[in-house]
């Protein structure tokens, strides 16, 4: 069994006035999107994150209380951050209640706080979401039982979401503590039909290579989410510097560890970047949305958004500069018919032609693509777009070495 390292005192002691945190190491767990796990683990090791752990749709590692500020406010293609309670092997719900009760809960959750249940179980024995959440909400409470010596709890606190995840049998339980998923950046209240998941966008930003110097294209822009995920990481603008998360109101927390990464979050932004984006779509609407959101996210002085059709995309590079090109375009199961996707791939390979300076990005689940756009792409690479699974088809103006991502 893998335990929580004891990091803050009970609510017993911090009753008696001592808030003091030790500050030791947890384990940490982000789930992300498949296909991005090497992306996010490069992410964490930038952060400081030790003993990483990399399995198929999230990444393991350990840290600090700072960490977890540091990691909701910087990481970008993260969904979440939790604090691993506790990971065992259960196949009957005996072993999954003794178990969980046997975890130190109470060195983060207080007497009067809120603690509900939610999770998923697959390829598992215990496979009932409702009992498996009922099993584990009284193993909590009986833990609570014996520790704060009382048998009934208000739950009027500060919220602490339990997560479970049952895979092969195998439990994890942790706390999340960003709340709503780090993907809710905050500048996109609105969204065109389908909008790609910034968490996504920034993977394939990464994967795109946009550094502060960049020239970034988008000519289906939709509500902008690429040359937003673009600038910001170009100015190097944590993605959720404006945002709160579910941890702030935790007793852990009440020592400004969030207001100080904030704060050093913002002393790293890159204002003097010569970063620049060019996004367009045929839709006004779509115009309308991306300008919106671009000034929401603070970047709107660096995206120049017009109204044109991509069969005209034509831009021109200044001397000495070399442009990237991102492309979500619309597809068949998600806005457009077969055929009219097939067509607007086309109509993609014509306006996308090999051109010395342009590098080109384009997310499609037709496994047809390369055929429709002309020419085979130089690197392919498998995400998800929710529960699509596509393909970033990658043309380079010149080969391109990749060091973190397989």
């Amino acid at each position: 069994m893998i335990r929580c390292r004891k990091l803050c005192r009970s609510a017993a002691q911090r009753a008696g006035g001592e808030d003091r945190l030790m500050m030791e190491k947890v384990t940490l767990m982000c789930p992300c999107l498949f296909g991005l796990e090497s992306v996010l683990s490069f992410e964490v090791k930038k952060l400081g994150g030790e003993n990483i752990v990399v399995t198929d749709g999230r990444v393991t590692f350990d840290g600090d209380l700072s960490m977890v500020a540091k990691a909701n406010i910087w990481l970008r293609t993260a969904e979440r951050v939790g604090i691993v309670i506790g990971s065992f092997r259960a196949e009957t719900f005996t072993e999954l209640f003794d178990q969980t009760a046997e975890l130190p809960w109470e060195q983060f959750i207080g007497e009067d706080d809120c603690f509900p249940v939610k999770g998923w179980s697959v390829n598992s024995k215990l496979f009932s979401m409702s009992d498996c959440q009922r099993i584990i909400k009284r193993a909590v409470v009986r833990r609570f039982e014996n520790v704060y010596h009382k048998t009934l709890f208000a739950e009027t606190g500060a919220l602490y979401q339990i997560q479970y995840s049952i895979h092969k049998d195998q439990v994890t339980l942790v706390l999340d503590t960003s709340g709503p998923g780090l993907h809710k950046r905050g500048y996109r209240a609105n969204a065109n039909d389908a909008p790609i998941k910034e968490t996504l966008a920034a993977g394939i930003v990464d994967l795109a290579r946009v550094r502060g110097d960049s020239l970034v294209f988008d000519p289906m822009c939709g509500s902008g989410t690429l040359v937003i995920e673009s600038a910001l990481r170009a100015l190097n603008i944590a993605p959720g510097i404006r945002r709160r998360f579910a941890a702030q109101g935790w007793r852990c927390f009440q020592n400004g560890l969030f207001d100080e990464a904030r704060r050093d979050a913002a002393s790293q932004v890159r204002r003097d970047a010569p970063f620049e984006a060019f996004a367009s779509d045929i839709d006004p609407e779509a115009v309308r949305l991306t300008r919106e959101n671009a000034a929401k996210a603070g970047v709107a002085g660096r995206i120049h958004v017009v109204q044109a059709d991509v069969a005209d995309f034509a831009p021109q590079l200044p001397e000495g500069r070399s442009g990237i090109v991102l492309a979500n375009p619309p597809y068949g199961e998600r806005m457009l018919g077969e055929q009219e996707a097939q067509a607007l791939s086309r109509t993609l390979g014509a306006s996308f032609p090999k051109r010395d300076g342009f590098s080109y990005y384009i997310i499609s689940p037709d496994d047809g693509f390369e055929d429709l756009f002309g020419r085979p792409a130089a690197r392919r690479r498998k995400l998800y777009n929710g529960m699509i699974k596509c393909q970033v088809y990658m043309y380079f103006d010149k080969p391109v070495h990749f060091k973190n991502n397989k």
